[in-house]
């Protein structure tokens, strides 16, 4: 008997909205929305984000996020930025890494471009 990574599960006040900003964030379809809930993912062998309701507010900072690489790091951040996401200091310090939120607060880094990619 084996396990296989099905996705990450993200509870959001608004899932379909913020579904809907990661979709178009990460250049994902959307595979699945019914009962309030919505997945995105290259497709559905490949882990996904199920977006569901919250019961409760955000408190505190995520203990699990997102690293995202991209091909340029300011062009990235930046159209991010433009998308809604914002820039936070969650006690980096200086990094080489962009600390971000999504529309509802959570976070996730942007890398820098990885050498040779």
């Amino acid at each position: 008997m084996g396990l296989r990574w099905y996705g990450v599960v993200v509870d959001a006040a608004d899932p379909a909205r913020l579904g809907r900003w990661w979709a178009e964030v990460l250049g994902y379809p959307i595979l699945d929305e019914r009962n309030g809930e919505l997945t995105i993912g290259p497709d559905l062998d490949m882990p996904c984000l199920h977006f569901t309701p919250a019961h409760e507010g955000k408190a505190g900072k995520n203990r699990l996020h997102l690293d995202l690489v991209p091909e340029d790091q300011a062009a990235e951040v930046e159209r991010l930025i433009d998308m809604g996401a914002r820039h936070t200091d969650i006690g980096q310090g200086q990094v080489t890494w962009a600390v971000l939120t999504d529309p509802e607060g959570n976070e996730f880094c942007v890398l820098r471009e990885k050498a040779g990619e």
